[in-house]
């Protein structure tokens, strides 16, 4: 794996912002999928609107899960910027520890919810509990970015905003 200086490629910011889109697209947009479940269950018929969002929440959740794996491949072939120098300890576990919850939800949610939509309806469940888990880290998240940038004044946000110089991709 290659180690950053300075901080993430454009490949990798555009990756963060499209799976970031697609997110906040199933949190807002995701209980349809349970009305399309329900009204399948009840044979009942659903309406274009129902119909059409039911299909996004699928085709979103697998591009959310490929586009986790791509992001994954680029990040072990390019690398990560290292944390800040200047950032305590807990600090930078508390980062690790976040993004690792984060890469395994990113990959937990849509496979629980096909697992759900396919083999095990109760994997619905779990599926749903990913909705306020990614609530509270996506919080956790932005707010550390903008702690980082108006209180202690680092580069952590400008470094998903601005593509560095150094890295390829």
């Amino acid at each position: 794996m290659n180690s950053r200086k300075s901080g993430y490629s454009g490949l990798q910011i555009s990756l963060h912002w499209m799976i970031a889109a697609l997110v906040l697209f199933q949190l807002l947009f995701g209980e349809n999928m349970t009305i399309y479940v329900d009204a399948a269950a009840d044979r009942r018929q659903l309406s274009s609107y129902g119909q059409t969002m039911g299909s996004a929440h699928y085709w979103v959740g697998l591009a959310i899960l490929l586009l986790v794996f791509v992001r994954l491949a680029v990040r072990l072939f390019i690398g990560a910027p290292k944390p800040q120098s200047t950032m305590p300890k807990w600090m930078a576990f508390a980062s690790r520890t976040t993004h690792a919850l984060f890469y395994g939800l990113l990959v937990a949610a849509p496979v629980s919810g096909l697992l759900a939509f396919y083999v095990w309806s109760w994997m619905g469940d779990v599926h749903t509990w990913a909705k306020p888990v990614f609530i509270v880290l996506i919080c956790i998240h932005a707010g550390a970015a903008l702690f980082h940038h108006f209180i202690l004044k680092g580069a952590v946000l400008r470094r998903m905003l601005v593509p560095a110089r150094d890295p390829v991709g």
